[in-house]
């Protein structure tokens, strides 16, 4: 992850209880839980692909997932989507392309979510 999760950890402080870092498989994410009992999770490959994962079927039976996986052709940000709530809502998704930028995005976005308002600067309109 090209940004620092304990600094974010601290930048977002409101929202992030704790930073972990999960192994599947061979591959590894970073997690975010936040202070609500869900949690972000934050995934690169090496190929360009991405997931920005918020679980929230536990506390309200929600998902939000920002991720680029060619699957779903009909949205005009192909292959970028936002899946919205659920799995079978799939929407456009102006996030960055870069993870500098997009990974505040998402904890912007959750920090709306939680809270109504982010408290930076940052674009949450992804």
């Amino acid at each position: 992850m090209p940004l620092d999760p304990e600094e974010l950890a601290a930048r977002y402080g409101d929202i992030v209880a704790a930073v972990e870092t999960v192994g599947v498989g061979t591959a590894q994410k970073t997690r975010f839980v936040l202070t609500d009992g869900s949690y972000i999770d934050v995934q690169f490959s090496a190929s360009g692909r991405y997931s920005y994962h918020w679980e929230r079927r536990h506390v309200d039976g929600t998902l939000y997932r920002f991720d680029n996986a060619p699957h779903h052709f009909d949205v005009a940000t192909f292959p970028h989507h936002l899946h919205d709530g659920s799995e079978g809502k799939v929407v456009e998704s102006r996030i960055s392309a870069s993870p500098d930028e997009a990974v505040p995005q998402v904890l912007d976005f959750a920090r709306i979510k939680l809270c109504g308002q982010p408290l930076n600067t940052t674009d949450a309109s992804v």
